[in-house]
């Protein structure tokens, strides 16, 4: 992994990252072939997806201003810039054999007109202005097809907004009506104090920094002396939402994965580079140790495979945790975090020294409905509850687990065995007659507070349970109301920690079983579960390889029962952390509400 401090450094570093692509373009550039796994939209939308998503970067890396670079690297990147030009050249004239085809209504290829609207605002000198008149018109031709077609109504219609602030930067007709249209849209979907939701008011993930916040501010930049006013708004939304958003990152830039699309990988950033591009009112030293931290931290794993392509996964190749949209080049969406490139290395962002953002322990985050901790050492934890999304592929398990942590990550079902399950820190049950098991999807109610959430939810038919979580210094404790018309099996598991280090694998004399607890610890880390009521029994369990979003092979300390139709009250506690403790666990005194609210 090269040194990051410099402008110089992070274009070394995506020249590194894009040189294995050259011999994957077609001959007219157009397409970009890495893989061959699909995704819901075919084969012809991916190929221009691969071209498409590698503009994030290459945009602003032309736009930058690359004068002072070393004379081979200018000449790189020269050659990038004819490579580019001529598959916007050929995949906009319908007479070439990699024409791109026409948009359609809810086309994946309208995601894409973002990519080459930015990359055309951002370096007309390289995209526009070479162009011949018929080339232009191509272009221009085939981006306008957005705004003749139906449009999801979420952070799609960004794209529209941005292929319209395009047209009118290049002095060409745009479609006034739909730009009203989409940015009220837009408006709609903003909630207040920084924080917007994408197009369902349950789903806050990192598409509201990634793409709401992401695109508003490339429109703050472009928009600001048209629209003074409302781009300073943008970039207000922005700086209360960096108050919030911090908590899901480390000190030192490593996020919490949770939620969809979790193979865009560093694009989780982006919006740090957003909100230095457009100005922003946050510190820039913070600003550039996260951002430059995050890419640190994704440089030093294995996300690449042997060609040096990018791979659809998370902390290491997976296919099991991927959407329906995720392609073989989808994962260069990560790329938007290259957008810190079109500042010049005489702006403040790359002479201000790195500092950490400074935190609270534990903080509401009100708006996504979670408790964000962090623990030290790093670990940095979410408590959500309510949290939903339609189904793109295992959206239980990455949005209705009971926390999400940046040192475990998670874990996603790959059969309903209890082992293939991997039902880490969630609770689920099976009956007692069959081994079908299963976690919750929606919640009926919750609530979020300071202290706790709570989550009223049907786990199984004939079972209805209502989960409270505590976090505390170190874990959390669980208390599930449990009102039960069938005989069930239930099973709370805690953190999925990994059982190997390389090569050094963890042996039976590193876990430790006492009469109400199991306690793994590892020589690279720890966790464990301990259950309260003393009506469970805690047991490992050891899930499918490749279950884990950041680790091949975990284990996880898990309580299980087996109870009666009745009413319970279950207690638990789990803790966790992925490296030696430095003292041994004192468990907290913890008093468990004696009822539930809602049950």
């Amino acid at each position: 992994m090269r040194k990051l401090t410099t402008r110089e450094d992070v274009v070394l570093l995506l020249l590194d990252w894009i040189r294995p692509l050259k011999k994957h373009y077609s001959d007219g550039g157009a397409w970009l072939m890495v893989g061959n796994t699909s995704a819901h939209y075919g084969e012809s939308s991916i190929r221009m997806e691969g071209f498409s998503r590698v503009l994030w970067g290459l945009g602003p890396l032309f736009a930058g201003g690359n004068e002072n670079l070393p004379e081979g690297i200018r000449q790189e990147t020269e050659e990038w810039k004819v490579l580019a030009r001529n598959g916007l050249i050929h995949g906009t004239d319908p007479k070439h054999e990699e024409y791109w085809l026409d948009i359609w209504d809810y086309d994946q290829k309208m995601v894409e007109t973002a990519a080459i609207a930015n990359a055309i605002l951002l370096a007309p000198d390289v995209f526009w202005e070479p162009l011949d008149t018929l080339q232009k018109q191509q272009v221009y031709d085939w981006l306008n097809q957005i705004n003749g077609h139906k449009i999801h109504n979420n952070n799609w219609r960004f794209f529209r907004v941005l292929v319209n602030v395009l047209f009118q930067k290049l002095g060409m007709p745009h479609d006034r009506a739909a730009l009203k249209e989409d940015l009220g849209v837009i408006e709609h979907c903003y909630e207040g104090d920084g924080w917007y939701f994408d197009g369902h008011p349950g789903q806050k993930d990192y598409y509201i920094p990634f793409a709401m916040h992401y695109y508003g501010l490339i429109y703050a930049a472009h928009r600001k002396d048209a629209e003074p006013e409302y781009c300073s708004e943008l970039r207000h939304r922005a700086e209360l939402f960096y108050r919030d958003f911090i908590y899901w990152f480390d000190g030192d830039g490593r996020e919490v994965p949770y939620g969809r699309s979790l193979t865009y990988r560093f694009a989780h950033s982006a919006a740090f580079a957003a909100m230095a591009f457009a100005g922003a009112d946050v510190p820039l030293g913070e600003l550039k140790h996260l951002l430059l931290g995050n890419l640190r931290y994704w440089g030093s794993k294995p996300i690449f495979d042997c060609g040096g392509i990018l791979t659809i996964g998370y902390q290491y190749p997976n296919l099991i945790m991927s959407e329906r949209y995720n392609a073989p080049g989808s994962p260069y969406w990560a790329f938007k975090t290259f957008l810190m490139l079109a500042l010049p290395q005489t702006h403040p962002f790359w002479q201000a020294e790195e500092r950490q953002p400074r935190t609270a322990q534990k903080k509401l985050l009100a708006h996504p409905g979670m408790i964000a901790v962090h623990e030290g050492r790093g670990h940095t934890l979410l408590y959500p509850t309510g949290q939903c999304s339609a189904n793109f592929g295992n959206t239980a398990a990455k949005y209705q687990k009971f926390v999400y942590s940046n040192q475990f990550g998670f874990s996603v079902s790959r059969g309903t065995d209890l082992e293939d399950g991997a039902f880490d820190n969630t609770l689920a049950a099976a009956g007692t007659e069959e081994n079908i098991w299963r976690m919750r999807g929606r919640a009926e109610k919750f609530e979020v507070t300071q202290e706790y959430t709570r989550t009223l939810y049907e786990i199984m038919p004939g079972v209805r349970v209502e989960s409270m979580i505590f976090p505390v210094e170190r874990g959390h404790f669980r208390v599930h109301f449990v009102k039960a018309d069938v005989s069930v099996r239930l099973a709370d598991g805690g953190f999925a920690v990994p059982a190997e280090e390389g090569v050094k694998r963890s042996d039976v004399s590193m876990t430790e079983k006492d009469e109400y607890g199991i306690h793994c610890k590892f020589p690279w880390g720890s966790a464990g579960a301990v259950n309260q009521d003393k009506m469970g029994e805690a047991v490992l369990v050891t899930p499918f390889p490749n279950t884990n979003l950041m680790y091949g092979i975990t284990v996880i300390p898990t309580v299980r029962y087996t109870l009666e139709p009745g009413e319970y009250r279950l207690v638990n506690y789990f803790y966790g952390e992925a490296q030696k403790p430095e003292e041994p666990l004192a468990l907290t005194e913890f008093a468990a509400p004696e009822a539930g609210k809602w049950l």
